[in-house]
């Protein structure tokens, strides 16, 4: 796994240190994006980094914070910081462990060797959601963009102060319910309580409420046009020198990040000139401080609701991850080992959990700045997130310097170029069914929800998979008599020496793909359309790979209806896993002896010949 690792040394210091800095800017974004703060951003960007590089199974890939990753753990904590009243302190073990859980089940996905399986998720869900990440990323960043916090406006906040004191009220009346001191002899000791609660408390409470309506795409959809009425024209103007920065610059030369040149520029700017902007939450010096109350405050109750949202996000950061090892692949010539980088993935994760940073996988953009400046081994990741480390222990206060309105710029940019414009573009060519998967996605995502938008998208596209695939199979299965057959001109070649005073009375199903839930239905017909005239049905059953407990037991109706009606079932070249399917039941040989199963047609026409004139199949 380690081999060669130190190979082409200079290639892959270079190419870890042009990506490690290209890392920056988009690490603090996504953290301030997630709702941790930048230092989470930072804090991801450095364990992922360093041990999905040294443990994974893509040589080149470097890993840290995405776009994907990002939104979806927004969507998380603020879940989570509500269920806990609003209190970042009292969630963050809970945000951490859901974190954890996604890191450990990446690892189990990699040792059970799943990391093939993730190529089969359809482009319909994958193009609706990155459409949706795009968006959402876009119009969270609208009220950062104009200068507006939710926690400044205090005409917003008083709004919410009446509730606010229902809020603080309810607390105590949970608190004394608890303590099994709410009794009628002790309501005066509630009342009590009651009345020391200080303006502050309300303040601090209505500010809580005040944030979390404001969040996500409708909150900040809702306070877009207060927003506009309170614009803070300096925030505004050094987000829109961030974005004209990105864009333009690109058009000079990509040799050189235009994102890192964008945060150069305008913070160094601002700063020098003493403008007067609001700075990011300040980054914490020195090496991060594991958060180990995760698991001494550990509530499985508490954490319970969030597994299949920690596994979401698992098979997220695994689609993501795998998606930029194939990119890598193509760029290098080489072929990444997708369960070991899963594995790897997974190890990162769950390490930066335990010292608060963000979930992340593999970085497309970082991924290739790193190939392109001669890294072609695990070191050059490595070095990525040690670069990172450096500038979090020597440069964390000056860091904290960076005014949020070019974070706000970065991530309007990054929301712009994640979006699926390819997706978009094809929708007047795709068939209607996958439009309609790709918008509910899309729509789900942004206005409901990231995590279960996903479920419903893969359950909808496996849905009109299978219906296809029955719809298919069905039409290409005929139920013909000879006679028929020859007129149409249909018969296959075995079919056509058949003589011509039996083609009245046998009649051919001709079956082609899988005989599953899906087209078992339209099977189950199969006994309406043999007339009475008939005496056998040959099956042919040559193009039938596989046979599904719905599939079986359709078939043994089948067979018990016809039997009803004097008309004998022919099996012919029956593959290996319908004939055990069949076994198993005993549809073999109770209702189709040994005797009726062929291992071509000639042999079955030879055996009707040959019993023609039994009384027994005299029908």
């Amino acid at each position: 796994m380690f081999k060669n690792i130190f190979k082409n040394f200079q290639g892959n210091l270079f190419g870890g240190i042009t990506a490690g800095i290209v890392a920056l800017p988009l690490a603090l974004a996504f953290g301030v994006q997630s709702g941790l703060g930048p230092s989470a951003g930072l804090y991801g960007a450095i364990m992922i980094g360093f041990f999905a590089s040294l443990f994974g199974g893509t040589n080149t890939q470097i890993s840290g914070p995405t776009a994907p990753m990002t939104a979806v753990s927004m969507v998380i904590i603020a879940g989570i910081v509500a269920a806990n009243n609003g209190d970042l302190d009292l969630a963050l073990p809970f945000i951490l462990l859901v974190f954890l859980l996604a890191g450990l089940f990446q690892i189990i996905l990699g040792v059970l060797g799943f990391g093939k399986y993730i190529k089969y998720i359809p482009y319909p869900v994958v193009s609706g959601f990155m459409t949706a990440i795009g968006v959402i990323i876009l119009v969270t960043q609208l009220l950062p963009m104009v200068g507006y916090y939710t926690t400044d406006d205090t005409q917003f906040i008083d709004s919410f102060k009446p509730q606010a004191q229902e809020v603080l009220l309810d607390k105590i009346l949970k608190d004394e319910a608890g303590e099994g001191i709410l009794v009628l002899e002790n309501f005066k000791e509630t009342v009590v309580r009651a009345e020391k609660i200080t303006p502050n408390e309300i303040t601090a409470e209505a500010t809580i409420l005040a944030k979390t309506a404001g969040s996500g795409v409708l909150g900040a959809l809702k306070r877009f046009p207060s927003a506009l009425g309170q614009i803070q024209w300096l925030e505004f103007m050094l987000a829109l020198a961030t974005i004209f920065i990105i864009f333009g610059f690109k058009k000079i030369t990509t040799k050189v990040p235009s994102t890192l040149v964008a945060l150069m520029v305008v913070s160094l700017t601002a700063y020098f000139l003493k403008l007067d902007y609001r700075p990011i939450q300040e980054i914490p010096s020195g090496f991060p401080i594991p958060h180990f109350e995760m698991f001494t405050n550990f509530s499985f109750g508490q954490i319970s609701p969030y597994i299949f949202t920690a596994l979401t996000l698992a098979f997220l950061g695994a689609i993501d991850s795998l998606l930029t090892s194939v990119v890598a692949d193509n760029m290098t010539k080489t072929k990444h080992n997708p369960n070991q980088e899963l594995i790897g993935q997974g190890i990162g994760n769950s390490i930066a959990s335990i010292f608060g940073g963000i979930p992340g996988a593999g970085a497309t953009i970082r991924t290739v700045v790193n190939i392109n400046s001669g890294g072609t081994t695990k070191l050059s990741g490595m070095v990525a997130a040690i670069v990172l480390l450096v500038v979090l222990l020597a440069l964390g206060p000056i860091a904290s310097q960076i005014p949020a309105a070019v974070l706000a710029g970065i991530l309007v940019t990054v929301g712009i170029g994640v979006m699926d414009y390819k997706g978009l573009k094809a929708i007047p060519k795709m068939p209607q069914s996958e439009v309609i998967i790709m918008l509910v996605v899309l729509l789900l995502s942004v206005f409901w929800n990231l995590v279960f938008a996903v479920g419903i998208g893969l359950v909808l596209a496996a849905l009109i998979f299978m219906k296809k695939i029955g719809d298919s199979a069905a039409s290409r299965s005929k139920v013909v008599s000879l006679q028929k057959a020859d007129e149409l001109h249909l018969p296959w070649a075995d079919e056509i020496i058949f003589p011509d005073n039996l083609k009245q009375q046998v009649f051919i199903k001709r079956m082609a793909g899988p005989l599953f839930f899906a087209n078992t239905s339209d099977f189950q017909e199969l006994a309406k359309q043999v007339p009475d005239s008939a005496t056998h049905l040959i099956i042919r059953m040559e193009r039938v790979p596989y046979i599904d407990q719905s599939g079986l037991y359709a078939m043994e109706d089948l067979v018990l209806r016809l039997k009803q009606a004097d008309v004998k079932v022919l099996l012919v070249n029956l593959p290996q896993q319908p004939r055990m399917m069949m076994e198993n039941i005993d549809i073999i040989p109770d209702l189709i002896s040994d005797l009726e199963i062929f291992k071509d047609f000639k042999e079955a026409m030879v055996y009707i010949q040959a019993n023609k004139n039994s009384p027994m199949y005299l029908f």
